[in-house]
Parts: C-alpha cells; sequence; structure tokens
C-alpha cells in the first residue's frame, strides 16, 4: 500500500455517520428540483435548494434550453478563448452587463471559476487581497492560487476592516472581496460603509453576488443596487446555479478590467466554454426576472413569514435577514441527527458542520423559494420543532 493509500485509508468520518444511519449527504433525487422533490420513491419538501425564485422546473426556460441545443448542439468543444465563443455567450453578456449596471459582463463556465480566475489574477506580489472572514471557498480558492499577500478581516466588522486597511502599504494595490449575501449566515454585507473605507484608503471593491441577484432589487439586480452602490463596486459577480435556474456564472465590471481578465484569468481561458443549453436557459430566466417581478415580492413574503415564525419558536437564527435562514445547532453529530430526522418526516434541509463552519457554529441551513408557499413553511416549521424538542434543542 502506498503513502497515498494509507493516508487517505484512515479518512472514514463519513462511514461512522453511515453507521448511524444519519449520513446526510448525495441523497438522490428522481424529480425535477421544486418546492416538493421524490427521494426514495417519497414526496419531502424541499428547503434545501438555491434556486431562489423557483425556475428550475420553468417550461419556458426548460424550452429556451431545447431550442439552444437544436440550434448549437450539446457543447463548445473548447474555451472563449479560441473557438467555444457563440452569438448567445455575447448577446447574453451585454444583457447582464446592463442588468447589473456594469460595462461589461464575461461568462464563465461555472459560478466557482469566475471567483477562481478573478480573485486570483488581478493583483501582484506586492499587493492585497483583503477578505471577510466568512466568505465563500471559491473566493478562498482564489486567493490561494494569488501570489499576493492576505488579510482577513472580522465578518461584517466595519473597524476590523479598516483595521486591516491601515496594516496595507498605502501605494499598493488593495482589494476586498466579499459576498453580498453570505451563504451560510444569510446576512448582508455593509457594502455602503466599506465603500466609504475603500475610498478613504484607495482600495477596490469585488462582490460576489451569487446569492443576492434574483433577491435583492425590483428585478433581482442584487445587493449593490438595493445598496446605491453599483458605481463605486468595481467587480460584480454572479452565477446561474441559482437564481438563474441554469450552470455558469459571470464577472460585470468596467472595460479596462474585462480586458485583463479575458487575457489573465485562467479558469476562463483554458476551460471550455459553458453549453448552449446553459446559455439559453439563463438568457429565459433572464427574461422572467424582468417581467415577473411578483415572484421577487412572494419570496420576500414567505422569507418573512418564515423568519417570524423561527423566532417565534426560540430558533437561534444569527443576523440573517434573507431567504437563507441559519437554525444553529452547535453540534456535528445532532446537526446530522437532525437532518435524518427531518427527512424521514418529509422535510429536506442541508446541514452545515465543520470544517465547513468553526465546530461550535455547525447549523442546518434552511433556505426558501419563490414557489413555497405559507402552507409550505407551516409544515416545515411544525416538523422543525418536533425534531428540535426531540434533541433538545429547544427547550
Amino acid at each position: 500500500m502506498s503513502l497515498l493509500q494509507e493516508k487517505l485509508r484512515k479518512y472514514d468520518e463519513p462511514q461512522k455517520m453511515m453507521q448511524l444511519g444519519i449520513y446526510p449527504y448525495f441523497r438522490a433525487i428522481s424529480s425535477e428540483q421544486d418546492c416538493e422533490v421524490i427521494i426514495n420513491g417519497k414526496k419531502v419538501l424541499m428547503f434545501g435548494s438555491n434556486s431562489y425564485l423557483g425556475l428550475t422546473n420553468h417550461p419556458k426556460i426548460k424550452e429556451a434550453a431545447i431550442e439552444a441545443v437544436r440550434k448549437y448542439g450539446t457543447g463548445c468543444a473548447g474555451s472563449r478563448f479560441l473557438n467555444g465563443s457563440l452569438d448567445i455567450h455575447e448577446k447574453l453578456e451585454h444583457r447582464l452587463a446592463e442588468f447589473v449596471g456594469k460595462d461589461e459582463a464575461i461568462i464563465f463556465s461555472t459560478g466557482f471559476q469566475v471567483n477562481l480566475g478573478v480573485v486570483s489574477c488581478l493583483t501582484g506580489r506586492e499587493d492585497y487581497i483583503i477578505l471577510d472572514e466568512a466568505d465563500h471557498a471559491s473566493i478562498i480558492e482564489g486567493r490561494r492560487l494569488s501570489f499576493s499577500n492576505t488579510l482577513k478581516f472580522k465578518h461584517n466588522d466595519m473597524l476590523s476592516l479598516e483595521s486591516v486597511l491601515q496594516k496595507c502599504a498605502p501605494d499598493k494595490i488593495k482589494l476586498i472581496v466579499v459576498d453580498g449575501v453570505f451563504s451560510m449566515e444569510g446576512d448582508v454585507a455593509p457594502l455602503k460603509q466599506m465603500v466609504a473605507l475603500a475610498k478613504k484608503y484607495k482600495a477596490s471593491i469585488m462582490v460576489d453576488e451569487a446569492h443576492g441577484i434574483g433577491v435583492f432589487g425590483e428585478h433581482g439586480q442584487g445587493v449593490c443596487y438595493a445598496q446605491g452602490v453599483t458605481k463605486d463596486i468595481d467587480l460584480i459577480m454572479g452565477t446561474f446555479s441559482k437564481s438563474f435556474a441554469s450552470l455558469g456564472g459571470f464577472i460585470a465590471t468596467d472595460k479596462d478590467t474585462a480586458n485583463w481578465l479575458r487575457h489573465h484569468a485562467r479558469s476562463y481561458i483554458f476551460s471550455a466554454s459553458a453549453t448552449p443549453a446553459a446559455i439559453g436557459a439563463a438568457n429565459a430566466a433572464l427574461d422572467i426576472m424582468l417581467s415577473e417581478p411578483e415572484r421577487i415580492k412572494h419570496l420576500w413574503e414567505v422569507t418573512n413569514y418564515a423568519l417570524e415564525g423561527f423566532r417565534a419558536m426560540g430558533c437561534e437564527i444569527g443576523n440573517t435577514s434573507t431567504p437563507i435562514i441559519p437554525l444553529y445547532i452547535r453540534d456535528n453529530e445532532k446537526t446530522f441527527a437532525i437532518t435524518h430526522d427531518l427527512m424521514e418526516n418529509g422535510i429536506f434541509v442541508n446541514p452545515v458542520v465543520s470544517p465547513a463552519v468553526a465546530p461550535q457554529d455547525t447549523l442546518i441551513r434552511f433556505s426558501l423559494m419563490a414557489t413555497h408557499t405559507k402552507d409550505h413553511v407551516d409544515r416545515a416549521l411544525t416538523e422543525i420543532e418536533k425534531s428540535f424538542k426531540k434533541f433538545g434543542i429547544l427547550k
């Protein structure tokens, strides 16, 4: 046995959870992604999806994907840099730039690849990348590929951010990278205060709007738009795998930055371009965002209804004010056990345990879609209260 095999053989945490009958991952769904799904032949309510507008099963989006395949085929067989650029890529890029209020947009094959490629290539060895300690893993991985100095500030703490900025050489580039909506905690970055600090210390800002687009703003333009700071944010990132009901991602920015990224972002240059079906679906989703603002309105109605329900129940939900609601358990094994218990009673939620979060911060991530109803939420609240009492989370 090789040294590598010896090391990997010792990793048995998943097997321990399997033996206890509470392993919560890779639960195969045999139906469309909607507010109800079928798992092992049983209907369960889905509160673990990032499809905030509930568009993954929308007939117009499915038809747009099919039409794109009919015209362009199933793939592009190359990167955007070489033979993989289609006119539909460029048309959607123009629409996305206008949608979020920037000069240009560049489509990548996944949202993860956006952060990987952009964060890693903008700054040099003597420059600084400054991160919120709760930033998404894709931002962290992009930072790891950079040769720049890395500094972190306490989550959403602007005094901590200013302290970090004061440590930077004033004549070097300083790129602050944050989530607009934090994917586990569900809270929102204070972008207005961040912009003020960026101006004071001559820093630049990149905002990951993966969980903000489709949720904030009248038509889902995102947190930057909702807080009125779009013109002061240097780069806005978005993904297609959530509100756009597809797969892919984009970065929107000024013309000069876009020119640099097209010729330096390695995850863009050396990856096959997003498929015609993915682009067709995302384009149709954008149509629906623009034409059906009532979806966002309803999403906020069920979100506020759920937030009130969890607070009344006595759940610890942190500072969330979005469709992402963390239910803190603060124990790895209990988090797995409650997730399993809820699944047995028809409620699909996602466990978040260490090392994704600190061991004392383990939680169940409850997320809402525009296709949920108050009745769906009531059923979930009832089962969650039963389970939390059963495992001693609620008195």
